[in-house]
């Protein structure tokens, strides 16, 4: 019992550490998808990433990199440029952009896994956006788009009109500009709260409580240091199933990858579970919302065919240059020290402020956004946050 009870305490805190990690990149994702959403008008989209050319996927893909954003923040950040008008190629780069191509989420793996992860991480981001590129030209049914488009559009509480809003240099410096960023900004943390919860809190769970026996035997070849083809193979696309019933977010899945390779999962295997952040189970939730079931379904097959293909051309590639990483190099979770002062406390409280800020502001303009009790799934997965939130308020106060 004391066991457990210890267990318990320690993934509270391996919970709350992920989620200190990414709050900031939660909150300047959602702070630049609310301000595109009122700042950025449709033709504008139109202009710039409207049509799938190497100049809008090259735009779209330099805007995911600068935009630096957890994949919930991603995603609403793309929903309000396809929304806008941006083309279904240029979108998806900008996600996949903004949850590879990103400078924090490079740090993050440098400090858990090595560098071979990080080169791994950028190139196989550039892979991905390529890849995507080609599949969705030769495969996306255009009426499916269009309706995709239109209920992206309501989701967002645009219309289908052509109507534009006021010029952005005068709404920008308006205080009106500014009470609709902030009423944006609290919507989107209202709309995914209860999946980030239960997403980090299982996170936590699996970090302490699954034994790495399992892990061995879930992904065929572990430990083995030359692996067959069909073990990487294997391991590549038992990668994404996992990650899609255990994680949840672009950066907490890596103390997760960490716990992987530390078992002894390949190169492949690896990668393709850190690129597995767009295809997990919370994110085809709100992919559907965004979209309906069909695109959302649609897109996670798209996901799923690229990731499993660049992580293979990675491995293989750096097996190639004989650049595999070694499985000695990985520090393992028990030794990570998530709060200390450094630039994510500093970052942490900046967004705090404007998340209080912006909340008080929605607050005494329009009142708080009440509990989504419309269906089932939203009375389930609330049952499942209310839970999760008092096992790590249990869990965390628990004595060492």
């Amino acid at each position: 019992m004391e066991t457990f009870l210890d267990n318990w305490h320690q993934a509270a805190i391996t919970t709350l550490g992920l989620f200190w990690m990414a709050f900031w990149a939660f909150g300047l994702g959602y702070l630049i998808s609310s301000m595109i959403q009122v700042f950025v008008t449709r033709e504008r989209m139109r202009q710039s990433m409207g049509k799938a050319g190497p100049k809008s996927v090259g735009l779209a893909s330099f805007f995911g990199f600068i935009s630096s954003s957890c994949s919930f923040a991603a995603l609403a950040t793309t929903r309000a440029l396809f929304a806008k008008g941006a083309g279904l190629v240029p979108a998806l780069a900008f996600l996949l952009a903004s949850t590879n191509l990103v400078i924090e989420l490079g740090i993050v793996i440098a400090v858990f896994l090595s560098w071979q992860f990080v080169v791994g991480e950028y190139l196989g981001g550039v892979l991905l956006i390529l890849l995507m590129w080609l599949l969705v030209r030769l495969t996306a049914p255009k009426k499916l788009v269009e309706k995709a488009r239109k209920r992206a559009r309501k989701a967002e509480g645009g219309s289908d009109d052509d109507s534009e809003p006021p010029d952005w240099r005068e709404l920008i410096r308006s205080r009106e500009g500014w009470r609709r960023v902030a009423n944006k900004y609290v919507m989107e943390w209202h709309m995914v709260w209860k999946d980030v919860t239960v997403g980090f809190t299982v996170a936590g769970i699996i970090a302490v409580f699954v034994p790495r026996s399992f892990f061995q035997s879930l992904f065929v070849g572990a430990g083995d240091p030359d692996p067959a083809f069909w073990e990487v193979l294997l391991q590549s696309l038992v990668g994404p199933i996992a990650a899609f019933f255990t994680f949840i977010g672009s950066m907490g899945n890596i103390p997760l990858a960490a716990v992987l390779f530390d078992n002894g999962v390949a190169f492949a295997g690896i990668m393709a579970f850190i690129f597995s952040d767009l295809v997990v189970l919370p994110v085809l939730r709100i992919q559907a919302q965004y979209y309906g079931w069909k695109m959302a379904l649609y897109i996670l097959a798209v996901f799923l065919v690229i990731l499993v293909c660049s992580a293979l051309l990675l491995h293989y590639g750096f097996a190639f240059f004989d650049l595999l990483p070694s499985h000695d190099s990985v520090k393992k979770m028990t030794e990570r020290e998530f709060f200390k002062v450094d630039y994510t406390l500093f970052l942490n409280l900046l967004f705090l402020a404007v998340g209080v800020l912006f909340l008080v502001w929605r607050w005494r303009d329009k009142g708080l956004p009440g509990l989504k009790t419309d269906s089932l799934s939203e009375r389930v997965l609330l049952a499942l946050a209310t839970l999760a939130i008092a096992w790590l308020f249990i869990g965390a106060l628990l004595p060492v």
